[in-house]
């Protein structure tokens, strides 16, 4: 059970790219983000009208890192940069856990972890196929966006955050605010949807937003960070296999094997350490 839980986040998430090349392409990518935080958290609010036990300093930081400065980042990053890049990029989230672990706890990576990551990684730059023409600034705000949802995710698990229904509706909540300043800067005066895109902002705000960002912080709590951030590689094979589906895009055998090789890095996350392992090990004599 906890590992369906798991996987609601990245697979709804891996939703959004087909649902927005079908149905969204006409509105600002900003005022999207928007509309995804802010119904979501007013929905949980509804739904658990409470506030949070957690201090409000750090909801706050939550809130900035998770929603208002990730969507920022990942957005500039998207214009800067071809979508398979900045998605490539994205993926480097295994890797953030384990580096801030070393940098931050003094936790040397594991060779299990550290192998599936790059194994995974592997995967999914075969699947979405990047271009070699890269932006620094679109690198770097792409790479900034993975840091900061890898540090937040970090505090969520360790700090003693109470109701997490509440804390996913005050972050959503607090995020989509905070967005709207920069959507206006970037994107003009806000204007109301038209009617045949509100199945897409619906699905996106309570399926891709509210229970995701839900699940994503239940999963956290409960199964850590190192295997949260391998269960993030489903969300390129879904958003892949969608275009298949529903847009009419084509795989080629890279692809195929890219999907392969991340399926492979989430079957051996759950297998223990080969015994032959410990005897190639050098002897500490």
């Amino acid at each position: 059970m906890p590992y369906l839980i798991a996987l609601l986040a990245p697979v709804f998430w891996g939703t959004t790219y087909a649902l927005v090349s079908l149905y969204l392409q006409d509105m600002s990518p900003f005022w999207v983000a928007v509309w995804r935080a802010l119904p979501a958290g007013i929905l949980l609010l509804l739904l658990r009208p409470k506030l949070p036990s957690l201090a409000w300093s750090k909801i706050l930081l939550l809130a900035f890192c998770n929603i208002g400065a990730f969507f920022a980042l990942l957005f500039m990053g998207a214009y800067r940069l071809p979508g398979a890049v900045a998605g490539t990029l994205g993926a480097t989230l295994p890797l953030m856990f384990l580096l801030l672990a070393w940098l931050l706890d003094g936790q040397r990576p594991a060779l299990k972890w550290t192998l599936l990551a790059l194994l995974g990684l592997s995967g999914v730059m075969l699947l979405l196929n990047p271009s070699a023409n890269l932006d620094l600034i679109g690198v770097l705000c792409a790479l900034s966006a993975t840091l900061l949802v890898a540090q937040s995710s970090r505090w969520m698990q360790r700090w003693q955050t109470g109701d997490l229904l509440v804390l996913t509706a005050w972050q959503l909540l607090l995020g989509g605010l905070m967005l709207i300043p920069l959507a206006w800067t970037v994107a003009g005066a806000p204007t109301l949807p038209e009617p045949k895109t509100w199945p897409a902002i619906a699905w996106l705000a309570f399926f891709s937003t509210a229970l995701s960002y839900w699940a994503w912080i239940w999963s956290i709590k409960h199964l850590g960070p190192q295997i949260m951030g391998m269960m993030a590689l489903i969300n390129p094979v879904v958003a892949v296999s969608l275009g298949v589906f529903l847009v009419g895009e084509q795989l080629d055998s890279y692809q195929w094997l890219g999907i392969g090789l991340i399926m492979s890095s989430l079957l051996l996350m759950k297998l223990p350490v080969p015994a032959i392992w410990y005897r190639l090990r050098p002897s500490r004599r």
